[in-house]
Parts: C-alpha cells; sequence; structure tokens
C-alpha cells in the first residue's frame, strides 16, 4: 500500500480529529508541498518615514551662523535660526574686522584686504605707535565679554566647506545663513567650495550676484533704488552704480523690516522671567528706545530735546515710563535724557548694567516711543502688534524713508506728537517677517529634495 493509500485510511479512520488547513493532499510524493496562507500586510510606516535614515534624506540637523559683529546683523541670523527649529543646533563664527582710530576710515574696503593692510603697518611702525595712531579705545560694536562670546572662531570658509563635506554622510547638510556686508564673500566661497553639501542663505541684500547664494532674504526697501521716485533722486550719470540693478527672482525672500529674535515664544519667555519687576508697575507702561543717528537719518540735540519736551507732555497718560538706549547712543545725548528724568519717580531709566530688560519691555509695554534710525528696532516693536509712536521719521532719507512710509501705510507706527493720551490704544496686524521667512526656507529646501530635521 503506497504512503499516500495509508495516509488516507488514516485520516478516515480520525473523522473527529481536527484537520490541518495548510496541508492538502493531491496525491503523490510530488505533490505533497504546503500551500502557505498569504502574510499578513505590514503595518503603515509612521508618519513623516520616508523609508531611508535621516542623513541619507536629506535631513538638516545642524546650522552655522556667520556673523560680523553687530548684534543687529547677528540677531537675525539667530532670529531664523530659532524658528527654523535649530536653536540648539547651531554655532556661531565670525569676521573680524579691525576697528577703532584709522581703521574706521577703511570700512568700505574689503575685509581681507584691511587686515593685510593692517599688518603691513603694524610690521612697518611697531606695536606702540600703531595702537596709538591706527586703534583707539573705542567701544566695539558687540562686546564679546557681554555677549558670551568670547570663545567665537574667525571664519574659515576653506575650513568650513572641508568640515561640511567630510561630515556629509555622517551628519547630513550644512546650513550656513550669514548677515552683513563683511560675511558676503565667506558665505559665498562656501557655497562654490561644497555646493552639494551646504545650504547658504546671505540676509541683508549682497548687491551684486545673487547666484552665489541658495536664498537671500532682505528687506523690501532695499529695492528703492529702483522705483521711479529714487531714479528722480539720483543724476543720470550716477544710475549705472546704483545697486541692486535686477528686480528679485524666486530665490529673494522680501520683508518688510529686520528679522530678529523676538518671536512669540521668546515673548512669553520674557514675560515670565521679567513679571516680577514688570508686572506690577502702574499702567499703561510707557517703553522709550533710544538709538543713535546715523548717515540717512541723521539728527543733534535738537531732536533730542524736541522728544524730551514731548514726553514731558505725555506723562500725564503714562502710569509709569521705562527708558533704554542702544550701544549707538552717543553720551551726550543718553546725559541729556538723565538729567530730566532721573527725578521723576514715573521714570524708569535703564543705565547699562545688570540683565537688558528689552524683551521684557517687548512683553509688558503697553506702547512704545522709537527713534527712526534703527530698521531692527522698529521691526521688533512693530511685531508685538501694540501702538508704536516714532520720533525724527521726517530726517530719514532714501530707502529709510521709504521703510518708514511702508510702516505708515499698514497702520503700525505714528508720527510721535506729544499730544496723544498713552491709554488710548489701537491696533494692527503685527509684522510676521521671521515665521514667513522660515516658512520660505522651508519649500526652498524642499525642492531641493531636503529638510529640516526638528
Amino acid at each position: 500500500m503506497g504512503i499516500s493509500s495509508r495516509m488516507g485510511e488514516k485520516l478516515c479512520e480520525s473523522p473527529s480529529r481536527p484537520q490541518k488547513r495548510k496541508l492538502v493532499v493531491l496525491g503523490g510524493a510530488a505533490a505533497m508541498r504546503p500551500r502557505r496562507l498569504p502574510e499578513p500586510p505590514p503595518p503603515p510606516p509612521p508618519p513623516g518615514f520616508s523609508g531611508v535614515p535621516d542623513i541619507l534624506d536629506g535631513a538638516i540637523r545642524r546650522a552655522l551662523v556667520v556673523g560680523n559683529g553687530f548684534a543687529g546683523a547677528e540677531n537675525q541670523c539667530i532670529g531664523l535660526v530659532r524658528a527654523l527649529g535649530l536653536a540648539d543646533r547651531h554655532s556661531v563664527q565670525r569676521v573680524t574686522r579691525p576697528r577703532g582710530g584709522i581703521n574706521e576710515w577703511l570700512h568700505w574696503i574689503p575685509v581681507s584686504l584691511h587686515k593685510k593692510i593692517k599688518y603691513v603697518v603694524k610690521r612697518v611702525w611697531g606695536d606702540s605707535r600703531f595702537r596709538t595712531t591706527f586703534e583707539s579705545n573705542k567701544v566695539m560694536p558687540l562686546s564679546a565679554e557681554k555677549s558670551g562670546l568670547m570663545n567665537v572662531l574667525e571664519a574659515d570658509p576653506k575650513q568650513i566647506a572641508v568640515m561640511a563635506r567630510e561630515s556629509f554622510e555622517k551628519e547630513g547638510p550644512l546650513l550656513v545663513i550669514a548677515s552683513g556686508r563683511d560675511t558676503i564673500p565667506i558665505a559665498s566661497t562656501i557655497r562654490r567650495l561644497a555646493p552639494e553639501n551646504v545650504f547658504v542663505i546671505q540676509i541683508q541684500h549682497p548687491r551684486s550676484r545673487l547666484d552665489r547664494f541658495d536664498l537671500v532674504i532682505t528687506p523690501r526697501h532695499d529695492y528703492y533704488p529702483q522705483t521711479a521716485h529714487a531714479r528722480e533722486q539720483i543724476p543720470w550719470f550716477l544710475r549705472r552704480w546704483i545697486t541692486p540693478r535686477d528686480h528679485p527672482d524666486s530665490h529673494v525672500i522680501l520683508t518688510v523690516g529686520a528679522l530678529h529674535q523676538a518671536d512669540s515664544a521668546t515673548l512669553r519667555s520674557a514675560a515670565f522671567t521679567w513679571h516680577d519687576e514688570l508686572a506690577y508697575l502702574p499702567k499703561p507702561l510707557l517703553v522709550v528706545n533710544v538709538g543713535g543717528p546715523t548717515s540717512k537719518c541723521p539728527y543733534g540735540a535738537d531732536l533730542v530735546k524736541e522728544l524730551i519736551i514731548k514726553l514731558q507732555n505725555v506723562l500725564w497718560s503714562c502710569g509709569s515710563l521705562r527708558l533704554s538706549f542702544s550701544r549707538r547712543t552717543p553720551v551726550k545725548v543718553s546725559e541729556m535724557f538723565v538729567r530730566e528724568f532721573r527725578a521723576n519717580s514715573k521714570v524708569h531709566i535703564w543705565d547699562g548694567e545688570g540683565s537688558n530688560p528689552h524683551m521684557g519691555h517687548l512683553a509688558w509695554a503697553d506702547a512704545f516711543v522709537v527713534t527712526a534710525d534703527s530698521v531692527s528696532m522698529l521691526s521688533e516693536v512693530c511685531s508685538t502688534g501694540k501702538p508704536v509712536y516714532v520720533a525724527g521719521a521726517e530726517r530719514c532719507k532714501w530707502k529709510f524713508a521709504d521703510f518708514q512710509n511702508s510702516l505708515q501705510e499698514r497702520g503700525a507706527v505714528r508720527a510721535f506728537t506729544g499730544k496723544e493720551d498713552i491709554s488710548e490704544t489701537w491696533s494692527y496686524p503685527p509684522l510676521n517677517d521671521i515665521a514667513e521667512s522660515a516658512t520660505q526656507v522651508h519649500e526652498a529646501l524642499a525642492k531641493r529634495g531636503w529638510r529640516i530635521c526638528t
């Protein structure tokens, strides 16, 4: 009796025994192969999973800020880093230019040439004469000691490019964010040397050859020279030298003002930090931010006296007033304010000692008075949606006058007349440049097949 017959008999003798469904006997030894049931489908991948490791999927996990030592420029880079979710995964390197003394007359030449001139003069004159003539004890733009950046490296584009290439497979692409004229050759060289390994964003208009960068972020008023009104102010023989000459293309992100760090998360944190000092002050709280004169927004003692009189006129409507100065505020200007207001119990003047209350002021103020010279200060206060009064806007010229006009057209600012009742409030759509810029950065990265890994 064959194997199949005996197996058939045994199956028939035990009808009550459970049958194995996976084995079907069709007869013959060669036909005794199991028929496998279909496997269950695999579980779906988690959201955002592309099937390959993050590093191979163009995930950006790190950023490098290339700064120039000026708070206004570096804050824009760090603000964008924060908005992109890389606040805890970025490093800072700087382009340092000799400063003080005769160096201030050389700040228009390329920084590399400037350093060579300094080296030659120092070798020829010697240290003591060099320090007396070529340098001075002038305060640096950004105190390394106060900013906690004592050990910031000098930005070397070749070393950065080598690092980006060698660490690409292990750590993924490197996001490079730079701001300021002196950083332009550094950022563009990094991209030229490692185009497949970096994504380079230049903040503030580089004036020419925008294709050296992956993205350029700049205020709309940088394109003011292209307007009919601006061209009327330029002699015809100079027009070819005025930049930018080309209209913004698809890799230029236009903003209303400057980028900054005063986003909603920062202001919530500042509100908590400064609660005990500012929350219980009599309301309304008026914060006054005083900058310093510039070539395009000049002012002197006459504007300061006018501003002091106007502040005295509105004090009746204030519960309290907090006054702060910037690094650019001339000493004689700050002394004039101190002399007039130090005896007033409603007024508190920050003397520069201790923690800077600026973010706390942005969080807790009910209204602001700001001098017109600083695009950064105005951009920050106009991102709060609170009333902003501007002093000296009528003195601004060229593209800075255009910036003031754009804020007035949005309803974000009003001229400070000294006749205001600070308790009366008004509102407008807050500037949202930082979040809008971050969104467009994400879109540009996606076109390249890259993304921010947060």
